[in-house]
């Protein structure tokens, strides 16, 4: 018999779906089946894992320690990347991604931010293999692949589910840094209709709405021109797959080094002369409303994340700088 005690992290959850986390090789027929014979109880009572767990509520498992070995996934997997994390609390962390790396798996075999950010936690006791069975920190924003700058987690259930809702409904604030081919002069607001396709993983741009596309708007404000580049700094209203990328290559001013929308001659100088093999692209800062709840004491404040030195050197060179 094993018996586990409901923390903070796991309350607020259906009991069925702790169950499936905690036992997550256990089909569901075997779980509901062992619900309705007592052989896994909560607070000492006949379940039917619809119930909303609580602090403190005490489940019991009437199992042998095999079967229950039996039915869970095989140990994390520690990987060694040191991460550059700009802030953290109880909740939240905020980390500094750099370019090359997943945001989170594309596929089972990725090893991705998460994975390097669920290692840090373990290594420095905030979390154990044990209780990641019940609850899995994660990102609640995604960047490419190729692009740097601030990610948000969650560290405890209630940091996740309302790093999430801002992020769902737009309150908190994305500000990016890019350089891009020609003079920007004028703040702009662009908006517009946005497909993706996922055989090709790009997306289409059109002024006019059309079958299967999402609005998109995307606002920008020049820092600095130089003689053929413009530092912006972009805000993200709307966050759709390469909405910034493809948005401003639409809008004639491609991202330096964006090798899937970008201008195929002036990224090959660029490779060539800086060996440049990705989109100059960073999400720099980022910008929270009026919280109650978890998050009260993030109310007002923005948080920011340097440049990468290939991207200073760059736009130094180019005279943005």
């Amino acid at each position: 018999m094993q018996k586990i005690t409901i923390g903070g992290n796991e309350a607020g959850q259906r009991f069925d779906k702790m169950l499936a986390k905690y036992l997550n090789k256990a089909p569901k027929s075997f779980l509901y089946k062992m619900l309705r014979k007592k052989n896994i109880t909560l607070n000492g009572k006949k379940a039917t894992g619809s119930e909303k767990l609580q602090s403190g509520d005490e489940v019991k498992l009437f199992l042998s320690d095999e079967t229950i070995a039996g039915f869970k996934e095989s140990h994390f997997q520690f990987t060694d990347e040191k991460l550059d994390i700009l802030y953290e609390d109880e909740n939240i962390a905020l980390i500094n991604k750099p370019a090359g790396m997943l945001s989170q798996k594309a596929s089972p075999e990725d090893v991705s931010l998460v994975e390097h950010f669920i290692t840090y936690l373990i290594q420095s006791g905030q979390l154990t293999e044990e209780a990641m069975r019940a609850f899995r920190p994660s990102v609640c924003n995604r960047l490419d692949r190729n692009t740097s700058g601030i990610v948000a987690a969650g560290k405890s259930l209630a940091g996740l589910q309302e790093l999430s809702s801002l992020f769902k409904d737009r309150t908190i604030g994305k500000y990016y840094l890019c350089l891009v081919e020609g003079c920007v002069e004028q703040p702009s607001y662009i908006r517009g209709f946005l497909k993706k396709n996922s055989r090709t993983n790009q997306v289409q741009i059109t002024e006019k709405d059309f079958t299967g596309s999402s609005a998109i708007e995307t606002e920008f404000v020049p820092l600095k021109t130089g003689s053929d580049t413009t530092l912006l700094e972009v805000h993200l209203i709307t966050g759709k797959t390469h909405q910034i990328r493809a948005h401003l290559a639409s809008a004639g001013h491609p991202i330096l080094g964006d090798y899937k929308y970008g201008n195929p001659k002036v990224n090959g100088i660029c490779r060539a002369k800086y060996g440049l093999t990705h989109q100059l692209l960073h999400a720099y800062r980022i910008t929270f409303p009026h919280l109650e709840g978890a998050l009260s004491h993030l109310s007002g404040r923005q948080f920011t994340a340097a440049l990468p030195q290939y991207f200073q050197k760059i736009a130094k060179d180019k005279g943005v700088f």
